[in-house]
């Protein structure tokens, strides 16, 4: 008999040989993931966009930022549940069959809620950590100037509280037979 998603945990991972359920690993995932996806919802109709993001190990919190009006602050404005989700593509993996092509994989789904952060402080520090992910090398004071109290009231940072995660990855052996890498194909190299 088949299995009711419907009826299982949101974390439930249909392949339980490629679920991840090491946190260590969800974190570091979560760490080097360049972009994340958020899912909000308003009324029946859901809405995904990407966003530059960063985990906070510390206070096991994702932060993220967009403009204060939009349609990410409405829908949280109506509902705060979200999910969030990064991925990383391995190689792709060529078979004698099309149904049989594959790629490897790994992937993190956060479960939770989102809302935009009110007090200063935490908005300046979920800025600037989010500033020290992607530029790690220029220092506020030294390559720039500090986050402001005018510029904190011109964007919207959103703290995202995980209440659930799951993992999942597909590895294959080294040698796969005719792997290759999707960016080796656009790019034009030889395969």
């Amino acid at each position: 008999m088949p299995i009711d998603y419907t009826k299982q945990p949101y974390t439930a991972v249909r392949r339980a040989d490629r679920e991840v359920c090491d946190d260590e690993w969800i974190r570091e995932l979560l760490e080097r993931a360049a972009v994340g996806y958020l899912a909000t919802v308003h009324a029946d109709q859901p809405f995904i966009n990407s966003n530059l993001f960063v985990y906070s190990a510390e206070k096991h919190l994702i932060y993220m930022h967009s403009a204060r009006v939009g349609r990410t602050p409405a829908n949280l404005a109506t509902k705060q549940a979200i999910c969030f989700t990064v991925s990383e593509m391995g190689r792709l993996l060529p078979a004698a069959e099309a149904l049989e092509f594959s790629v490897e994989y790994a992937g993190v789904v956060v479960f939770g809620t989102a809302e935009i952060v009110i007090d200063p402080l935490e908005a300046e520090y979920g800025l600037q950590i989010l500033l020290d992910k992607y530029a790690p090398h220029l220092k506020p004071g030294r390559d720039y100037r500090p986050i402001t109290a005018a510029e904190l009231k011109r964007t919207a940072v959103y703290r995202i509280t995980i209440e659930q995660w799951s993992g999942k990855k597909k590895e294959v052996a080294d040698d796969f037979p005719g792997a290759f890498y999707f960016e080796d194909v656009i790019s034009g190299e030889s395969i």
